[in-house]
């Protein structure tokens, strides 16, 4: 196998100097392009950064979007960096007053962007290994930063296992892209929801239930879960009966992100920040730090 030149950076705490300034705790306003609909509480906004520019992410990261006299959220970057070219998508929930706000944003309207920021996966370090992705409900968004960027270099990597669960039908996301992962040959893609509706005819239970459809080699799998808090423990036991280190299985703590950047203290896990040291973390790394898997 090739080796992929990917990206190495961990944080981006410059961000490019638009509009005159360069302050990391400024938003550079960003055009939306494009919404799309998943379900009944998240859409998909295509954002264009001002001139076109990169956003220079690295999957797994965040940036900061806010809405002026609104507030400012953290949310994960859907787009990997293959996918990325003038403009990024991110997936956003309606769940309180500023995402509430931004789904009454419409194409043509702004928002704030800070960063991106945090940690990503270290991609590079995963060439050459079999991955399995396991996330659960609106982890997929983040996840999806993973899988494209795996996709877009197929020949880097071994197999591609995803194990994807949700609470009901109605709020699987991104259907169009599980059924292209369906039908790929190089995909091996299990699905299950928690509470099926009369149409439903796949895979009933949660997410952990899929682990006992599958065969792993433990000397040369990487795993990524993202998702609830509560999933990661019954799928880090799932992925260590399987074989797998520690070291081996990674995860991301999106906590209550305010700055970004390590100042405000609204992330930290101990004596860590989930915004820098952060959010992509191993389970190795979890364990070592009391309270991160509480």
């Amino acid at each position: 196998m090739t080796t992929a030149a990917y990206p190495t950076k961990t944080t981006t705490l410059t961000p490019r100097p638009y509009d005159g300034h360069s302050s990391i705790y400024l938003p550079v306003m960003a055009e939306i392009v494009d919404i799309r609909r998943e379900t009944a509480l998240e859409k998909v906004f295509t954002v264009r950064l001002p001139n076109g520019q990169n956003l220079g992410q690295v999957p797994g990261q965040f940036v900061m979007v806010s809405v002026p006299g609104v507030g400012e959220v953290p949310i994960s970057v859907m787009s990997s960096p293959s996918r990325t070219d003038e403009t990024f998508r991110l997936c956003i929930r309606k769940a309180g007053d500023v995402t509430g706000v931004i789904h009454t944003l419409k194409v043509g309207d702004q928002m704030g962007i800070r960063g991106p920021f945090g940690r990503g996966f270290p991609m590079e370090e995963f060439v050459g290994h079999d991955l399995l992705i396991a996330p659960g409900g609106l982890g997929l968004a983040p996840a999806r930063s993973v899988i494209d960027q795996v996709l877009d270099n197929r020949d880097d990597f071994g197999r591609l296992l995803i194990l994807y669960g949700a609470r009901n039908p109605a709020e699987l996301l991104f259907r169009d892209a599980l059924a292209e992962w369906e039908a790929r040959d190089d995909v091996e893609l299990l699905v299950t929801v928690d509470h099926p509706d009369d149409d439903w005819q796949g895979h009933v239970g949660v997410i952990t239930t899929l682990f006992e459809h599958i065969e792993i080699n433990p000397y040369k799998t990487i795993a990524i879960t993202i998702g609830p808090p509560i999933m990661y423990r019954f799928v880090t036991m799932e992925l260590l009966g399987k074989g797998l280190t520690p070291d081996q299985i990674w995860m991301s703590f999106e906590r209550r992100m305010k700055c970004g950047v390590g100042k405000c203290g609204h992330c930290q896990v101990n004596h860590r920040y989930a915004c820098q040291d952060g959010p992509s973390w191993t389970y190795a790394e979890a364990l070592a730090v009391e309270e991160a898997l509480t």
